[in-house]
This record gives structure tokens, sequence and C-alpha cells, in this order.
């Protein structure tokens, strides 16, 4: 087992130049889901990452979610990435994705939040996920950041989405309105996505009423 020990700092955008900061829209979806960000990784090995739910709103469903996600390759004419759920002895298949399209992780993120938000706070996961659709191809600033990883420091780029800024029903989302998704992304760490963290703040000083972070942990070599 490879295990990273990882720690993010992202750098103020007022200290960028201009040219590191906003993006369009279709330059924000194509950084979000970033083509062939698995071609690299060994066939054989397998990427883990560490999910951490805290809902205060439900606090069962935080402890139904949190554990590892498993990224492993299926072998084929087309490869594939298969995720696993692991929690203690427990796991559960979360999907098989096409390997070449790029790393799924993606898309559970998102697709969790949904699933989260609606289970408590109510209303249509479809418009849940009609306004986080949007927001993923929405003009962005992409904040320069450093990473730690094994001692070595690496270049990192964080988008962060608002999904329901300016929503006339935020008012009735249970501190969901705020939510703020942000991806911390790099090209030295296997599969690209370095963390995944959704976030809805809450009350002034009560602390955050939902919280999701997906973050890349280890790799587990070839046997």
């Amino acid at each position: 087992m490879l295990k990273f020990a990882v720690t993010i700092f992202v750098v103020a955008l007022s200290a960028l130049p201009a040219s590191a900061g906003s993006v369009g829209g279709q330059q924000t979806y194509d950084l979000l889901f970033q083509n062939g960000t698995l071609d690299d990784v060994q066939q054989g090995t397998k990427l883990v990452y560490h999910r951490e739910v805290i809902n205060t709103l439900n606090p069962d469903t935080a402890g139904r979610d949190t554990g590892d996600i498993v990224l492993g390759f299926q072998q084929g004419d087309t490869p594939m990435a298969h995720l696993q759920f692991h929690q203690k002895d427990k796991h559960r298949s979360l999907g098989v994705f096409p390997a070449s399209v790029g790393n799924p992780m993606i898309m559970v993120f998102y697709e969790s939040v949904i699933r989260d938000m609606a289970e408590t706070a109510g209303g249509s996961p479809f418009y849940i996920r009609n306004r986080v659709k949007e927001a993923l191809i929405q003009p962005s600033n992409v904040e320069q950041g450093e990473a730690m990883i094994d001692g070595q420091t690496v270049q990192t780029q964080t988008i962060r989405l608002h999904p329901f800024a300016n929503d006339p029903n935020s008012a009735r989302m249970f501190g969901f309105g705020d939510l703020e998704m942000r991806v911390t992304m790099s090209g030295a760490v296997p599969g690209w996505y370095l963390s995944l963290v959704a976030e809805a703040p809450g009350s002034e000083g009560k602390g955050a009423v939902y919280r999701s972070e997906m973050q890349f942990d280890h790799v587990v070599p070839v046997q």
C-alpha cells in the first residue's frame, strides 16, 4: 500500500496573475471532467479515497456514508473502472464506468450531494440535479495552490461552485441554499482529484449543517 501524506494550501486569487483567474463555462466543465485522468494509472492498482460526512440534520446518513471508496479496474476489450464503497467489513458496488473517459469520482461526488440534499432538505432531486448541472458549466474562478504530497510540493487547481446562489427557493433549503462544492485537482495526483468537498455552512458560529469530503488517500499497488 502506497500511502500519501497530503496537505493542501490554496493561494489567494488576488496574488495571482489575471490569466490564472476566470475561465469560461466550457473550461470549467473540461477541468472538472478532465479526459484521460486514468490513462497513467497502472492496471491492477487501486485508488482509495476516504469519504467523511457530517450531517447535523440527518446524522444516521452521515454514519451510513462515511467510509472508503475504492477505484479498481476490470480488464476486457474496453477497460472499465469499478467503484466500491467499503465500510469496515462491508462493501457495495457504486457502478462500473469506461476508464478511457476519465475518473468517475466526479460523478459519484455530485450525485452523492444531490441524494444527500434531497434526503435531508426535501425537495425534488430532479430540481437539485438540474441546479448542480447548471453550475458545472458556468464561468468560474480557478484558484492556483499547492499541496504537500509525500514531502513534495505539487501544484493544484481548485474550482468552487455555488449551485443555489440567488435561487428563489434557497430560504427553504435548511441551509443548503448556501451550499459550496469545491474540487481540488492536480496532475501530480493519481486520478487527478485530490479532494472533492461539499459544504453547507449553516448559521454563523454553529458549524456546518452538512459537509461531505472525498479525499484521495492512497494507492494499492499491483500484487
